[in-house]
């Protein structure tokens, strides 16, 4: 099965110039806890996360009328292709023990997200999204 059968289409993306203010109005707005960046043509830029903007900003005293999303985004964004292999996806999430996947077609235009909500209700492989499901949530190592 590939992602494009599985995928959510129509993902709205937030300009890196935004404030985060913009960001948690329409996270609130569209009910979601992250929001794609694009730039130029709709190209992935990063994304924003309720975290990045409470861990990143608000906890640092940044003000979130004033700051843009750039400043505070995650920028090394984990994706996959549309027209690749739900395996695939479930090995990426796994590797980089993340819950979603920006899907991009192949020319690299953002064109939807692919969760392990998804995987799970959609694939039907109980052994695929378990494995999934449990390295993503292995806890990251104490600092101390």
């Amino acid at each position: 099965m590939q992602i494009k059968e599985i995928m959510t289409w129509g993902v709205e993306c937030i300009d890196p110039n935004a404030t985060l203010q913009e960001a948690a109005q329409k996270m609130r707005q569209l009910d979601v806890g992250s929001l794609p960046v694009c730039g130029d043509n709709d190209r992935l830029v990063g994304m924003i996360t309720d975290r990045d903007i409470t861990v990143r900003a608000v906890a640092d005293g940044q003000d979130p009328y004033a700051t843009r999303i750039g400043d505070v985004m995650t920028a090394n964004i984990v994706y996959c292709f549309d027209d690749q292999n739900v395996d695939e996806a479930a090995r990426l999430m796994e590797e980089n023990q993340i819950r979603r996947l920006v899907v991009l077609d192949r020319n690299k235009r953002m064109i939807g997200i692919v969760s392990l909500g998804d995987l799970a209700v959609d694939v039907g492989d109980e052994h695929l999204v378990g494995q999934a499901l449990e390295a993503v949530s292995e806890p990251a190592a104490p600092r101390r």
